[in-house]
This record gives structure tokens, C-alpha cells and sequence, in this order.
């Protein structure tokens, strides 16, 4: 019988560990599919901080650094200059990209640095107690906003690729979801091409991927989909926030 569908090499036999309903392990295989479509499995060195985004090293077959909370653009960027012939990404929570490390962000977008970044938004903090997030919703609960976060004291959410999008060091920005088949299927393609993006040199590259988290929400897989969907999507706008002229031509 023909095998239609596998793992893919860019991803180790190593069984994911997230908690039921989470997304982190699709927008994981998404990356080891390009990975191998591309060609670029011994070629790349992966970047993770700590959290749930810090597993990422145990799943991808690739090499991969590890690093302090927030600081993983700053190791990157680092490997990236010593190595430039070598395919670098990082792979970041929100509230890991938004908030410890939002000045790596604005700068390494700014700088133009030829590194590849997916942000995986849940709009919390998963693994380390479901605080508030710079993401949170207003009026989202979480444990450290009980009551719902209140904009006049917390302030609004960052909407990051939509900051990313204004600096010009920024060639490809993408915001895409994991909650759909169809929306899946884009966030592949817009995954695939923020990599391509750093095989031709263009500068930085881009890529949030909405995420569930039903642990810290509180909700079962299915409900936090849905809950995905009817909170979240219309405060994150989707689809290629930032694509330039020689990107186009890619």
C-alpha cells in the first residue's frame, strides 16, 4: 500500500509533548515539511528560547541553540553574521517575541538581518502560568488579569507583524492561523516563503501563526478553535501584511 502521509525529515521521531488541542505541534510540522521541500534540513540552525516554544529543539532534525527568554533574534542574528552561508530561524511564543524580547524584534526587523522568525500567538503565557500576555485580549482573563485585561491600565494588545510590517529592514510579514485545514494550508505557504526569502538574501522575514492554547483558556480543543476564531481573527488580521517588490519576483 502506497504511504500517503508521514513525517516529515525536517521533524525527529521524538513524540510531541503539548498539552491536547495545542497547535504548536502543527505549526511545527509545517516548518519540518519545508524544511525538507527546500532542501535545507543540514543547512539551517533553529533558535528557541525557553517556554513551550523551547521544546522546538527536541522535535526538529535540524541544528539547533537554545537560548534565554527573549534573546533568541539577538543568538540569531549572531549565527547569521558568523555564518551567512547557513539558514537561520527562531521560533518564539508571543509573549516571548512581544514582550521579553520586543526590542530584539523592532531592531533585528529594522536592521534588516537576514534571519527568518515565526511567532506562535496565543495570546498568553502557556507554559509558565497563563500570565497576560502583550497580545491578551481586552477583557481576556488570565491569571494575572482575573478580571479581564483593562486597557487603561494594561494598555492595548501589540499586534507585532503589523509593527514589523512599517520598518523597512522587513521584506516578507505574513500573520496566518492553525485552526482550519484551509488556513493551515496558507500558513505553510507563507512559511515557505519567509524561508525562501533568506535563501535569496532579501533581508528580514516574518510569520505569526495564531495558535489555541486550551490549558490556560480553559476550553477544550474544539471550543478553543472556534474561540480562535471569533476573538482573536478580528483583532489579528490576516494574510501578507508586508511583501516588497523583490520578494514579488521570487
Amino acid at each position: 500500500m502506497e504511504k500517503v502521509f508521514g513525517r516529515p525529515k525536517g521533524l525527529t521521531e521524538v513524540p510531541f509533548s503539548f498539552c491536547p488541542g495545542c497547535t504548536h505541534g502543527i505549526i511545527m510540522r509545517l516548518i519540518g515539511e519545508v524544511l525538507e521541500e527546500l532542501d535545507i534540513i543540514e543547512d539551517t540552525i533553529g533558535v528557541s528560547p525557553v517556554g513551550c516554544a523551547g521544546f522546538s529543539q527536541d522535535f526538529f532534525t535540524c541544528d539547533f541553540v537554545g537560548g534565554p527568554h527573549g534573546r533568541a533574534q539577538a543568538i540569531g542574528t549572531g549565527i547569521k553574521r558568523a555564518l551567512p552561508d547557513k539558514i537561520v530561524f527562531t521560533y518564539q511564543g508571543d509573549g516571548d517575541i512581544a514582550g521579553i524580547g520586543t526590542q530584539h524584534a523592532i531592531h533585528t526587523a529594522a536592521r534588516g538581518e537576514r534571519i527568518t522568525s515565526i511567532m506562535v500567538n496565543n495570546a498568553i503565557y502557556g507554559m509558565t502560568g497563563g500570565q497576560m500576555a502583550p497580545t491578551t485580549l481586552a477583557g481576556m482573563k488570565t491569571s494575572t488579569s482575573p478580571h479581564g485585561r483593562d486597557l487603561v491600565i494594561n494598555g492595548h494588545p501589540i499586534d507585532l507583524p503589523k509593527t514589523i510590517a512599517t520598518l523597512d529592514g522587513a521584506v516578507y510579514v505574513a500573520s496566518v492561523s492553525a485552526d482550519s485545514p484551509k488556513n493551515i494550508i496558507q500558513a505553510k505557504k507563507a512559511i515557505k516563503k519567509a524561508f525562501q526569502v533568506q535563501q535569496a538574501g532579501l533581508g528580514f522575514s516574518f510569520v505569526s501563526v495564531l495558535s489555541t492554547c486550551p490549558t490556560n483558556w480553559g476550553l477544550s480543543p474544539q471550543d478553543s478553535l472556534q474561540w480562535l476564531r471569533d476573538n482573536m481573527m478580528p483583532v489579528y488580521k490576516l494574510g501578507e501584511l508586508k511583501v516588497t517588490e523583490e520578494v514579488k519576483n521570487l
